[in-house]
């Protein structure tokens, strides 16, 4: 096989998927260009912020990205790389940017809230509750990650730390020159998108390394990164949107066009042919060396590469708040899944030329995002760009993904548990319905202290790595849930719930299997895994109880 073709004739159906079924979505959901979106009626100059669609469509992009697409495909490929491209390409146009866009699409039309509230609606104020707490401690351990993820990042690449401080220093100015000084989106980009890859250029001439400033260890600089980020990301997450998340994630974003469009390129003159197998069989050995069942680990393990819940938590928690008109949603809620499934088909051939052998022995030595810079850079590298060079962009562009996915998991973080003070709907539901204990600890300091309090805490004990193994699974349970609520409303509304009614019991199928095993297989370890053992006893209660009160609800309707 052809990996050109692959990630050609991927592309192309996921062109089509985009025209034939986003448009059906458009006339299922009802999107209407006339009517305002909570960015213009809840317009506050902070978190409600009307967008022009090409800066949102960066910002959302770059914040969904993260580095699942990319580590998922590479991680699951033991599997073979055509079980892996399958689920890509229907996880992705039938569930994933389905469930995205059905998100966004909820959240604009229940007042730019999170789809926590529209849970409410559906199934409570308990089952809010539930959801919303789950979602919280899952956002908490995301930052937890990214920020070591990036931390370890700057010490080991101090070129991407250089280039990552003059991006950030950059996009204020960005922001105040567009949204204050009315600077055109046009000629702002004109000026600093070229800035933006000239910062790559000084990144290289002048890396940030702290072990070398400092005299300090690589250990110790990690540590000291960390307090940077937290600190960034606390900033990032409490200031107005237009003035730095919104820009850096626009300009950021020209840097992820860049590496797929680049990759794209390489992967066609290069053409590389396909020499793992495609299928290895129902069960295969992972890179570790354990026997995995194709299923539910390959689902799992893509993760993000073909459905996220964490993509539903972006959609509704900061997308929601900027839409400026609902032709929008298909876009930026359908379309940016779409263009994460052709990175994550990328990914996938960047190890699918190699051999089995090679793949494994490759990704136990230098990781899935080494692998992924090494393999994709040989490909460019065709285009006259050399390999060094290109493996240092291409290092750089997914250290934008993270960080991009860190102080906005950081805001979601901050607004999640701002949500959970709210009262309920049947007493009023809003911020000025809230008592004064209430108000005190959602306040927008209090609620992003506590956040970076909790992350920080996981990312420098090292618990949070002990704690991901089931937290892989929370994501997939997380998409699942917000499955459960857009079929309860298609229902409600007499349309055609089945879009999602499969998708949903499909992904609930998965990941409470991958749960159980999870949660047997840390229980039989010597000594045993309790905080893995704890928290799939508790996310698998939190989904049952999800579920009966969901098919009370539908009970409810019937009979009504």
């Amino acid at each position: 096989m052809n990996g050109a073709v692959l990630v050609l004739g991927g592309s192309a159906i996921f062109l089509a998927a985009y025209f034939l079924y986003g448009r059906y979505l458009d006339k299922l959901f009802g999107t209407n260009r006339s009517l305002q979106t909570p960015a213009h009626t809840r317009k506050d100059g902070v978190d409600f912020v009307p967008t022009p669609p090409m800066v949102l469509f960066g910002h959302h992009f770059a914040s969904i990205a993260g580095a699942g697409p990319i580590v998922g495909p590479i991680l699951a490929a033991y599997f073979g790389w055509g079980a892996v491209a399958i689920w890509v390409l229907v996880g992705c146009i039938f569930i994933g940017a389905m469930h995205d866009f059905a998100a966004l699409f909820l959240s604009v039309r229940d007042e730019g809230r999170s789809i926590g509230h529209v849970i409410e609606r559906e199934l409570g104020y308990v089952g809010r509750q539930i959801f919303l707490l789950f979602a919280w401690a899952a956002l908490i351990l995301v930052v937890a990650i990214f920020a070591v993820f990036v931390a370890r990042a700057f010490v080991k690449t101090p070129s991407v730390a250089t280039a990552s401080l003059l991006f950030v220093s950059m996009a204020p100015v960005f922001g105040w020159l567009v949204y204050r000084k009315g600077l055109s989106i046009l000629a702002g980009s004109l000026i600093f998108v070229p800035l933006l890859f000239a910062f790559v250029w000084v990144g290289l001439v002048l890396p940030l390394d702290l072990t070398a400033v400092l005299g300090v260890t690589a250990e110790r600089a990690e540590q000291i990164w960390l307090v940077v980020l937290f600190l960034y990301v606390f900033v990032a997450s409490t200031i107005p949107v237009w003035l730095l998340l919104q820009p850096r994630d626009y300009l950021n974003s020209y840097l992820l066009y860049a590496m797929i469009l680049a990759g794209f390129l390489g992967i066609l003159v290069a053409q590389p042919t396909l020499d793992m197998p495609a299928f290895v069989g129902w069960t295969a050995v992972s890179p570790a060396g354990s026997p995995m069942m194709l299923f539910p680990i390959l689902f799992v393990t893509v993760a993000c590469g073909a459905c996220s819940g964490f993509h539903s938590m972006v959609a509704s928690g900061t997308t929601s708040k900027q839409l400026s008109c609902e032709s929008h949603v298909r876009p930026i809620g359908y379309g940016s899944m779409l263009v994460e499934g052709v990175l994550a088909l990328m990914a996938l051939t960047s190890v699918a030329y190699m051999s089995h052998e090679g793949y494994i022995e490759t990704l136990t030595t230098q990781g899935a995002v080494s692998a992924f810079a090494g393999g994709l850079a040989s490909f460019v590298a065709r285009l006259g760009l050399p390999i060094e060079a290109g493996r240092t962009f291409i290092a750089l562009a997914i250290s934008a993904f993270l960080l991009t996915t860190l102080d906005t998991a950081t805001r979601l973080t901050r607004f999640t548990w701002q949500e959970l003070f709210l009262p309920a709907a049947a007493h009023g539901g809003h911020e000025a319905d809230e008592k004064p204990v209430a108000r005190f600890f959602a306040n927008r300091f209090l609620a992003t202290a506590i956040a970076i309090g909790g992350a920080g805490y996981l990312a420098f004990s090292g618990d949070a790595f002990e704690i991901w193994p089931v937290f892989g699974a929370s994501n997939q349970l997380l998409a699942a849930l917000t499955l459960l609520v857009v079929t309860l409303v298609l229902i409600r509304r007499k349309s055609n719930y089945w879009i999602s009614l499969i998708p949903m019991v499909f992904m609930m199928l998965v990941c409470v299997w991958a749960l159980v095993s999870l949660v047997m297989v840390n229980l039989r370890a010597e000594p045993t895994r309790w905080a893995l053992v704890v928290a799939g006893v508790f996310l698998l209660v939190m989904a049952l109880v999800l579920l009966v009160r969901a098919a009370v609800a539908v009970r409810a309707e019937r009979q009504s």
